[in-house]
This record gives structure tokens, C-alpha cells and sequence, in this order.
């Protein structure tokens, strides 16, 4: 059982080294907006939406809803504070429109949030419980975020170029989905497997598709359009 416990920890702290990275893939991205003090064509959709990933999965590794998930709070927590700073960066360069929007988003994911807590803790009386109903809901918004992925991947096939899907990127999804799947099994926990299994799939048929498409690739425009790749590739974050 202790092997099994440090076998898990070790394994849940190289996955949390792994997410780390792909939470910081953004920071391109927001040094160029500070840089231009301007957002241009860039989107806060996928940084609002892994905020309220984020804060779900952080309150799912809590000592009352799922005890025992140190490294699902540390990453996630973490993650949570970096997203709220790209949110932050984008409110502050953005139209006046665009600032609405993130504020009735931001206003809409608190509530939300707050009924889950509330819910959660007053009507479940148990952390299987709590873990259940928690659990479902990180699978939902999981499962909803890799549909983001599948239209960079619907592009590579018509466009038979991975000019928009950074192999190292792809190959860091495949890899975290691989690492968060053996630390569910380690010590057996479906709401975290069965996302992190999906994660792992979507990354191999990504590294698939790169090795289909990379001899058909034209990178001639590679500087132009490289703004273009981090924007479609941030949108693969908020994994557990």
C-alpha cells in the first residue's frame, strides 16, 4: 500500500510538472498583447472556459469531496491563478464589448460555481457522494473542452497541413492524458481516468496526424501564421 501511495505521488507530481507546462503555452500569446496593448484577433473563450475547469477540479480535490488529492488541488489551483491573470490581461486590453462579455462570463461561472459548493455541501453528506456528483461535472467540462482540439484536427486533414498543430504541444497532451491516466489507476479513480483516457486519445491521434501530414506541410508562411498555431493550440488546456 505505501509503495503503491509513493508510486502515486511520484507519478501525480511528474503530471503536475507536465500540466504546469501546458498551462504556461498561453504566455506567448499574452506577452505580445501587453506588447501591442492590444488583443487583436485573439479570443478569451478558452482561458474563460478553463477558469470554471479549473475552480471545479480544484473543489473536487478537496479533503471533503475527494480526500487524498494533494496534486489534483496543487495543479489545478495553480492553473486556476494563471488563467485569472491571461482573463486579466485580456480584460484590461480589450474592447469595451469584449470586456462585457468576460465580465458576464466571469459573473456566470461564480454563481454557477457557488451552487455546486453550496449543493454539494449541504444536500451530500459524504465524500463518495460528493465525489460522484463533482466527478460527473469535471467529465462533462473535460469531455466539452477536447471539442476545441478536434476542430484544429478537422483542419489538418482538409488542409493536409499540421502548420496549426505544434507537434510539441500535441506530444505534451499525449503525454499528461498518459500521466493523469496511470495515477487514476494507482489508486482507481474513474472521474479522473476516464477524461485523462479521452486526453490520451485525442493526443495520439494528433501525433498521428502530424506524422500523416508533416511531409505534406508547406512552412513557408510558418513566422506569419505562428500567432495563428499558439491561438488554435490554447485551446487544449485545463486538463486535470
Amino acid at each position: 500500500m505505501t509503495d503503491a501511495h509513493t508510486a502515486r505521488t511520484i507519478v501525480g507530481i511528474i503530471g503536475n510538472v507536465i500540466s504546469f507546462g501546458l498551462f504556461c503555452a498561453p504566455i506567448p500569446t499574452m506577452v505580445k498583447i501587453w506588447k501591442m496593448k492590444s488583443v487583436s484577433e485573439f479570443k478569451p473563450d478558452p482561458y474563460v472556459a478553463t477558469v470554471l475547469n479549473c475552480m471545479i477540479w480544484t473543489f473536487y480535490g478537496l479533503p471533503f469531496v475527494h480526500p487524498d488529492s494533494l496534486l489534483v488541488i496543487t495543479i489545478n489551483g495553480t492553473g486556476l491563478f494563471m488563467e485569472l491573470v491571461y482573463v486579466t490581461i485580456f480584460f484590461i486590453f480589450a474592447s469595451a464589448s469584449v470586456r462585457r462579455k468576460i465580465t458576464i462570463a466571469m459573473v456566470i461561472e461564480v454563481i454557477f460555481m457557488a451552487l455546486v459548493i453550496f449543493c454539494t455541501l449541504y444536500f451530500l453528506h459524504t465524500t463518495k457522494q460528493r465525489s460522484m456528483l463533482i466527478g460527473i461535472l469535471c467529465i462533462v467540462f473535460n469531455v466539452i473542452m477536447y471539442a476545441a482540439p478536434l476542430t484544429v484536427m478537422k483542419l489538418v486533414i482538409k488542409t493536409k497541413s499540421v502548420k496549426y498543430m505544434p507537434f510539441f504541444l500535441s506530444l505534451a497532451n499525449f503525454m499528461n492524458g498518459v500521466v493523469w491516466v496511470i495515477y487514476a489507476c494507482l489508486q482507481f479513480d474513474p472521474y479522473i481516468l476516464i477524461p485523462n483516457g479521452l486526453g490520451s486519445l485525442s493526443g495520439i491521434i494528433q501525433l498521428i496526424l502530424y506524422a500523416t501530414y508533416y511531409k505534406t506541410t508547406n512552412w513557408n508562411d510558418e513566422d506569419d501564421d505562428k500567432e495563428k498555431r499558439y491561438s488554435n493550440a490554447e485551446i487544449e488546456l485545463g486538463k486535470a
